[in-house]
């Protein structure tokens, strides 16, 4: 049974219906949000019933926008790792440490839950042709889930995006186009050439279903803690979906009785030379202006204008969380730090994750006693230029 009953606008409320295609809201082009029958979703979606369903992301297919077999477009996405961190714990006095490694889904990063998403329900409502920028692993997965679904997929991206993302692009059968400049520059030309061109615009957040296979981290985070969140999640923002999708997870289990109130506090780590949500919250702002000159190593962390900026920052204000940007170098030695601790070759957008986690250890926003989930949200092969010849700095403990 499908429980969506309608679409909302994330700020002015406007309902849109569902079972059509949409992309921002009509009224003021802020982002969609799937809302669901919780009250029946939660009939079947029990703790117990989720024991004998298989390990993947469409376990929860009763707060999933697609629940047919036959509509869902899928390679295996979802139900990766929490890999207890217990030797980098040790180094900084902490024993409920842990990684989120979705490095392990299709296409190597998280990426792969939402385009599976958007692509499932594009194919449904009838679209051919999707289209998106991209810095690289969501153009990987738009890529791959449109090849599996027969569909055409058109990817605008930075032409210094890492080499192997547009390889595994073309390889997969998408139209490439590369240009010189940011993310951004990349979205203003799908969307100048889309309406020509056929188009259906799957960009981050300007569509509502990639949040939704983004959301099932927060399930998957609370079924592998046994159902008690964790005290803090650290997680790298680009365009934010992912910190969206949770803080919507965790609104929808409380509301059908698999948590408590209890909330994670929700920390947004970003680079040095592109971070505007780090900005926007010292500032006090709810919404954050374009940072200038964006210029990090962490090509998904290069988005110097998020659309979901506003719902990124209620959500770390609201859980008592905080955004901490951190350098370049830092985050190449994070990758090494981490390889050797743990053996997991992060993404540096993961990576970045553990000297902003060593900054609030100093400072005291993180205690070592609580439990703590750094997000890698994607595999560092990807990016094997960058280290290729370099030397490498150690990151000082707390």
């Amino acid at each position: 049974m499908n429980n969506v009953t309608h679409l909302e606008c994330a700020e002015c409320g406007r309902v849109h219906p569902r079972d059509e295609l949409h992309n921002l809201c009509v009224s003021c082009s802020r982002p969609l949000l799937v809302r669901y029958d919780l009250k029946a979703a939660s009939r079947t979606l029990t703790r117990e019933s989720l024991r004998e369903r298989e390990a993947n992301m469409w376990r929860y297919r009763e707060v999933m926008p697609v629940v047919a077999d036959a509509d869902i477009i899928t390679l295996g996405e979802g139900w990766t790792p929490l890999l207890p961190a217990r030797q980098l714990g040790s180094t900084l006095g902490m024993d409920k440490l842990y990684i989120k490694d979705e490095s392990l889904n299709p296409t190597q990063s998280f990426k792969a839950r939402g385009m599976s998403t958007a692509v499932s329900m594009a194919r449904k409502l009838g679209v051919a042709k999707v289209a998106a920028p991209s810095a690289g692993n969501a153009a990987a997965a738009l890529a791959a889930y449109a090849a599996r679904a027969g569909m055409e997929a058109h990817l605008v991206m930075p032409r210094d995006t890492p080499r192997s993302n547009i390889v595994e692009c073309e390889q997969l059968g998408a139209r490439v186009t590369l240009i010189d400049g940011l993310i951004t520059d990349c979205g203003a030309e799908v969307a100048r050439r889309k309406d020509a061109e056929g188009w259906f615009d799957v960009s981050t957040l300007k569509e509502p279903y990639r949040v939704e296979g983004k959301k099932t981290l927060g399930y998957e985070l609370a079924e592998q803690l046994a159902w008690t969140l964790p005290d803090v999640i650290v997680y790298p923002t680009g365009g934010g979906t992912g910190l969206i999708g949770m803080w919507k997870a965790f609104d929808e289990m409380e509301m059908m009785g698999l948590v408590g109130p209890h909330r994670p506090r929700m920390v947004s780590v970003q680079a040095e030379g592109c971070a505007p949500i780090v900005r926007a919250f010292e500032s006090g702002q709810r919404f954050a202006e374009t940072f200038p000159n964006a210029s990090t190593i962490a090509s998904g962390l290069r988005v110097p204008r998020a659309i979901g900026d506003f719902l990124i920052l209620d959500a770390v204000r609201a859980s008592g969380g905080t955004a901490v940007a951190v350098s370049d170098a830092d985050i190449v030695a994070a990758v090494r730090e981490i390889g050797e601790a743990e053996g997991i070759f992060c993404a540096p957008e993961g990576a970045a994750c553990l000297p902003a986690l060593i900054r609030l250890l100093k400072n005291g926003q993180v205690a070592g006693d609580e439990t703590v989930v750094l997000f890698n949200t994607g595999a560092g092969v990807k990016y094997v230029d960058l280290f290729t010849g370099k030397s490498h700095k150690r990151l000082a403990g707390p």
